[in-house]
């Protein structure tokens, strides 16, 4: 199977590299925002399957031939970081589906498979997330043992730790918006999260 001296570092690094504040993070806590955190699992569930895709890609070698036709990269970063900054100029003029309403009881209808392909777009679309999985995944790959199991480890241990932090932003954007309702700035706490979705558009497309 695998080594559990190497669990010990593997665990704790991917865990650091996960909870910073990236393109998926800060797509969660705009979601947990805007929708709240059971409504954002679509889009959590659409960013694991990117980011497993991601992983499994790095280590069979996929990711290199990727990387020799940038234009694939490319292309992915404009359409999903603009499509992203679009969403994100709908929230800040409190317009679109995961603007908040004025009626804060009012339900927002919320595609699950547009979040699903949203965070599904974010994770693949994502260069420091293909050069973070190829410079991390293979060092713990122990080449005399079978690749299979060894791999199965490592991204259920990714999966985790991924879907945990996604949980812990998303409930961060939650409890900042219960603090801004409070004083009654719906529009405010749509253009911070506008401002966040566009920021991860740029981040997206300009990465």
């Amino acid at each position: 199977m695998i080594d559990f001296a190497i669990l010990a570092v593997f665990i704790p690094t991917f865990f650091f590299v996960s909870v910073t504040p990236g393109m998926c993070m800060t797509l969660s806590m705009t979601l947990g925002m805007t929708i709240g955190v059971r409504r954002s699992l679509p889009m959590m569930w659409g960013e694991l399957i990117g980011v497993a895709l991601v992983s499994i890609a790095s280590v069979i070698g996929v990711a290199a031939i990727m990387l020799n036709y940038p234009a694939v990269f490319l292309l992915l970063k404009y359409l999903g970081g603009g499509y992203l900054f679009w969403l994100g100029i709908q929230m800040w003029r409190s317009r679109g589906k995961l603007a908040i309403p004025d009626n804060l009881d009012e339900e927002v209808d919320t595609s699950p498979i547009g979040l699903a392909m949203q965070g599904f777009v974010t994770a693949i679309a994502n260069p420091k997330g293909w050069a973070f999985m190829i410079s991390l995944l293979p060092p713990f790959i122990n080449t005399d043992n079978t690749l299979v199991p060894q791999l199965s480890v490592l991204i259920t241990i990714i999966l985790i730790t991924e879907f945990s932090c996604l949980l812990l932003y998303a409930s961060g954007g939650r409890t900042l918006r219960r603090f801004l309702q409070q004083r009654g700035n719906v529009q405010m706490l749509n253009r911070i999260a506008g401002s966040l979705m566009m920021g991860v558009g740029v981040w997206l497309a300009a990465g």
